[in-house]
């Protein structure tokens, strides 16, 4: 399965500094819209007791980025995942990687 994220909102950040009701209802927010971006690309619930899943990160610009920040930013986005999947998180192996092409998307594909 591959589904197609959008980018996680800057207040998401851990650079971000941020008051902490801002940063939890970005988290909400966030993690509600990727539940729902999966459902809209086919996502269900799935019997499994671990995934593989890569990551890959196609930010909005050129600008320098930390793959280690990406991963952090899209934590709330792998929770809505796991709302979805049903499959927790602590049984997935994670892979990731930014792209060379700017898009502003992160792309999750299952295995």
């Amino acid at each position: 399965m591959r589904f197609i994220m959008p980018w996680p909102p800057t207040t998401l950040s851990p650079n971000a500094r941020v008051h902490w009701s801002k940063l939890a209802k970005a988290k909400k927010e966030y993690r509600n819209a990727c539940a729902w971006t999966a459902i809209s690309q086919g996502a269900r619930r799935i019997d499994a007791a671990g995934l593989h899943v890569s990551l890959t990160f196609h930010p909005p610009s050129r600008r320098a980025i930390d793959l280690d920040n990406c991963l952090a930013r899209f934590k709330s986005g792998i929770d809505g995942l796991v709302d979805v999947l049903q499959v927790d998180d602590s049984k997935w192996r994670l892979t990731i990687q930014k792209a060379d092409e700017v898009g502003g998307f992160v792309k999750v594909e299952l295995r």
